[in-house]
């Protein structure tokens, strides 16, 4: 049996993403302008992984499920039974939901109770998918753009102080009520809210087309939700979010942790994503599919959050490592300049993904957009090759 082998992932064509990024990067052409909004790398059983081996192609999934102590290791398959991470590309162009994850304890709550209930897994009103959680890490792969979590206090106040649409929700928020003033507003009939919404969005659209505003002003994406445009009704609850989320820009190889009950929103760009390998999210707008408010309300964390940036801790001279508090993946970057070599050994399955130039992987040569993974306790040795320095992102179970 090999240690490594080189796998393809599978293209997730959602309509909010981009239509080059993506395409460029693997070398694809996309002459029908096809949105590529994530591409999934692992053994996710709705679109797991390609294996490309001497016997022919075979999907992860089976291959671990036949393998699974060789492959994962003896401590990754004790403790989840299954490769416990999905590992991604994304290029958002248009905002996504805003969101929360539930944590492992409510996920399999929530799950045993809609399975009890009878709803089918796939009922597009039901919120729990499977029994787990979904912290994510991110890392940008361009100047990116997000919400994350609420703002603190004295700023929301100034937030909500500074636009008249707000004046009356200030004293709902009164002393730093996170709950009462999110809880309040999602549960305002829709007549109520759009009388909030709608003078807010005219502003918006007033003070971008001013170019009074840029991206770090809520107003921005306002506007660019509705494309410069003002509902005359049924706005959408979820703009209240972007005015008071923290609003992040996260630089090039810089990232952010996203745990349980932390309300938030990809708003603009391209990153690498690593998470736990489940489907749930409970949803708060600026999005087609089902929003749950109260179950929603069940599972935010309301309080304010001070974003910390992930600049990446130096492990050796060409490998730094991003903080995942959580024991279902680890994400590390590698670079290697021009001769440079990387020799290493897994303790669980990795998996490594090409983000720039070309390398020499155990007898598998990679270039920009392409992927290989070595199974667990293997030996490996990563040679860079070509003129251009090469940069490499690598899942891990910790």
């Amino acid at each position: 049996m090999n240690t490594a082998y080189k796998l393809q992932g599978i293209h997730r064509h959602y309509e909010w993403g981009g239509q080059s990024f993506i395409p460029k990067l693997m070398h694809i052409d996309n002459a029908t302008s096809k949105p590529f909004a994530e591409y999934w790398m692992g053994a996710h059983p709705s679109a797991p992984s390609i294996v490309e081996t001497p016997e022919g192609a075979v999907a992860l999934d089976q291959m671990i499920a036949e393998n699974t102590i060789q492959f994962l290791g003896a401590k990754t398959t004790d403790r989840f039974g299954s490769l416990p991470y999905l590992f991604k590309i994304l290029d958002v162009e248009k905002m996504l939901s805003i969101q929360v994850h539930p944590s492992k304890e409510n996920a399999e709550k929530g799950f045993n109770k809609e399975q009890i209930a009878g709803l089918p897994i796939d009922a597009p009103h039901r919120n729990y998918k499977d029994q787990n959680h979904k912290p994510e890490v991110m890392v940008a792969l361009s100047d990116f753009w997000l919400l994350h979590g609420f703002m603190p206090a004295m700023a929301l106040k100034e937030r909500l102080t500074s636009l008249a649409p707000f004046h009356n929700l200030l004293p709902i928020f009164g002393m730093d009520d996170y709950a009462g003033l999110y809880s309040h507003f999602m549960r305002l009939d829709q007549s109520a809210a759009d009388a909030i919404l709608k003078p807010l969005l005219a502003l918006a659209v007033e003070e971008v087309a001013a170019g009074k505003v840029d991206k770090a002003h809520p107003h921005w994406w306002a506007n660019k939700y509705y494309g410069g445009i003002v509902p005359a009704s049924n706005i959408d609850k979820g703009i209240l979010s972007i005015y008071i989320l923290n609003i992040v820009n996260v630089p090039k190889y810089h990232g952010v942790f996203q745990g349980a009950g932390l309300l938030h929103a990809y708003l603009e760009g391209q990153n690498i994503e690593l998470m736990a390998n489940s489907d749930n999210v409970l949803r708060g707008g600026l999005t087609p599919k089902h929003i749950d408010i109260e179950e929603l309300l069940e599972h935010i964390k309301f309080e304010p959050t001070y974003p910390i940036m992930l600049y990446g801790d130096m492990k050796n001279s060409n490998e730094v490592q991003f903080p995942c508090p959580v024991p279902d993946f680890g994400l590390t970057k590698i670079t290697l300049s021009q001769g440079e070599s990387y020799t290493n050994e897994t303790n669980s399955f990795e998996m490594f993904l090409v983000l720039q130039g070309e390398v020499h992987l155990d007898g598998i040569d990679l270039k920009a957009g392409e992927l290989a993974a070595v199974k667990a306790g293997a030996s490996y040795h990563i040679q860079q090759s070509g003129s251009e320095t090469a940069v490499i992102f690598k899942s891990f179970v910790p």
